[in-house]
């Protein structure tokens, strides 16, 4: 049986230090650390979930979950980011698709996909010259009617189940997770982060009540954390795929008004 020895999540922005360089500072070195953590675990394979920014799953189609089953993929190149391909896992991620299905999940399998910087700046903060095979799992907060925390929860113990039963004796499985905390996305606000709600976040996650938090429903999320913040469907992916009640550690933590972002990290090792 394989193992999953490790999760973590991260918020995926970067943007101009300029009026908030020491916050910025911070953000990049708590980045460096998680990409630290992960390289010593010495995985065999990276689940990197995030959701798209309506690049590759558009309003025309709406997907809201979905794993990527190609040999290889190029990125979008949007943010600056280069179009360097990297290394998928077919068979990982279709073994993830038929077994999730016994756990009433649909994933859609996709090949020709690109993915934007959300998945892409997760996935060079946890493996920058690509050298581990990464399966994209794509939960799509942007949809109109989004994954709920409790369903991305869920697919991760499905995720978890996969891992434990199917996969080969000793195969080690990181699970890293990209998006949030607050942030509102092209709609009317006043709030720039919500700094007090973020921090309840990492606490209940980091403290093992990641579980009880996922029953929160997107539209409380949205009002508490803006349309962005309900990126942290990814997390509690994420977190579903750790052993019942795992405790980790809030990496980093800072409120950018600049970058009007809630900016986060943690770690978990199991």
């Amino acid at each position: 049986m394989g193992r999953i020895v490790g999760g973590f999540a991260t918020s995926h922005v970067l943007f101009d230090p300029a009026g908030a360089a020491e916050q910025a500072e911070r953000v990049f070195a708590g980045m460096m650390a998680i990409r630290g953590q992960i390289r010593r675990l010495a995985p065999d394979v990276l689940i990197v979930a995030s959701s798209d920014h309506l690049n590759n799953f558009t309003l025309k189609h709406q997907v809201t979950l979905a794993v990527g089953v190609a040999d290889s993929f190029v990125p979008l190149g949007d943010m600056g980011i280069p179009q360097d391909s990297f290394r998928g896992h077919r068979a990982f991620a279709e073994a993830f698709a038929r077994s999730a299905a016994t756990d009433g999940f649909d994933l859609v399998q996709v090949e020709e996909v690109r993915p934007d910087h959300g998945l892409m700046l997760t996935k060079l903060i946890a493996d920058p010259h690509g050298h581990v095979p990464t399966v994209p799992v794509f939960i799509n907060s942007a949809m109109p009617i989004p994954p709920s925390p409790a369903r991305a929860f869920r697919l991760g113990e499905a995720l978890k189940a996969m891992v434990e039963r199917d996969r080969p004796q000793g195969e080690r499985v990181v699970v890293v997770a990209g998006g949030g905390l607050s942030h509102w996305l092209r709609v009317p606000s006043e709030i720039k982060v919500a700094d007090k709600f973020d921090r309840h976040i990492l606490t209940e996650l980091t403290e093992g009540r990641a579980r009880t938090f996922a029953q929160i429903d997107n539209p409380t999320l949205r009002a508490e954390t803006g349309n962005g913040g309900l990126e942290v469907a990814s997390w509690l992916f994420m977190t579903g795929a750790l052993p019942e009640g795992a405790r980790g550690e809030v990496v980093y933590y800072e409120a950018i008004e600049q970058w009007e972002s809630g900016m986060g990290g943690v770690a978990f090792h199991v």
